[in-house]
């Protein structure tokens, strides 16, 4: 099977195919303005209260408040309120763990008002960008993703993906992984990680704690609502967690993009440099490559099935109209 990323830069926004024997399996989009993405990491204030919805909206600077359901506070929520106070305030003056202590854990069918308060300051990650009326989706459940590893802060859990097949190399990892791992935190062990060495997940390790540390001497004396962390662009983030040997092509059509791309290759995976291309063509990247006739098909009114029958497909402000003919 032939993989190929297309990815196609505007003034506006940044568009990635991911291409499949020329198939469209996958499109992303990330408008080139947006100050809230995926990932990134914000000191909020709790606006209000809306025990009806069991949720919070939340100030983390957008037009609108951002909303924060009870299911996603995470078990962790009393330790990551008083490490976030703690910061603010000067008590807790260093971004390990080691002397930390965790405190209980909330319970999965609580009351939001039970455990947050008006105007209290909070820790929050966006989980879905803002869309039409509505602001940002957060959680509490923070996590520094790597290449191979995910940081999770006050969660002493390893977790290796189900997607490594042999048993033999899961416990591999999981017993590597255990021995780096530093106390007050979890990680996640991620797919890529397959056949890697110690060295090679401790250094990955040392730079997400490095960037926890950024989010703490950020917090220190900061004022909701202030980002602490972003997330990689789109395109990088991508490129983050879904390359791997399998892939054969990535072509870029903005000179300064495909430089950046090729520079982040270059820090994670340095023998597949040479599959980044350079669009240079005066015909548009998406044309070349037949994604905006597959995405005229796919994301029209009507999809057309392959057993003769079709569907007309209407999005409206409260649902989607499927009819199916």
């Amino acid at each position: 099977m032939e993989k190929e990323l297309i990815i196609n830069s505007t003034p506006s926004e940044v568009e990635i195919a991911l291409l499949e024997d020329s198939k469209l399996v996958e499109l992303h989009n990330q408008k080139s303005n947006t100050n809230f993405q995926v990932g990134d990491i914000f000191l909020g204030r709790i606006r209000k209260l809306m025990p009806g919805l069991n949720a919070a909206f939340v100030d983390i600077g957008h037009k609108k408040d951002a909303f924060l359901h009870y299911t996603d506070l995470g078990p962790k929520l009393r330790s990551l309120l008083k490490y976030t106070q703690g910061t603010i305030d000067g008590s807790q003056n260093t971004p390990s763990l080691d002397r930390f202590k965790i405190l209980p854990e909330i319970i999965k069918t609580g009351k939001i008002d039970q455990v947050l308060a008006k105007k209290q300051n909070i820790l929050v990650q966006v989980l879905k960008e803002p869309i039409s009326t509505k602001g940002p989706r957060l959680s509490c459940e923070i996590t520094i993703p790597g290449r191979y590893l995910v940081l999770t802060p006050f969660n002493e859990v390893v977790a290796v993906s189900k997607k490594i097949g042999s048993s033999e190399e899961r416990e591999r990892l999981r017993v590597l992984v255990e021995s780096i791992r530093p106390k007050g935190f979890g990680l996640i062990v991620r797919t890529a990680a397959q056949g890697k060495k110690v060295a090679d997940l401790h250094e990955e390790l040392s730079i997400m704690l490095g960037k926890w540390g950024q989010v703490h001497n950020q917090l220190k004396g900061g004022e909701a609502p202030l980002k602490l962390l972003s997330e990689l662009d789109k395109a990088t983030s991508i490129l983050r967690d879904i390359l791997n040997e399998s892939f054969n092509k990535i072509v870029v059509n903005d000179r300064e993009l495909y430089g950046t791309v090729k520079d982040f290759m270059s820090s994670i995976s340095p023998e597949q440099v040479r599959i980044v291309k350079h669009h240079r063509s005066g015909k548009p990247i998406f044309e070349s490559f037949g994604v905006n006739r597959q995405i005229k098909s796919s994301f029209g009114k009507t999809a057309t099935m392959p057993s003769g029958a079709y569907l007309v497909i209407e999005h409206t402000e409260a649902m989607h109209v499927i009819d199916v003919n």
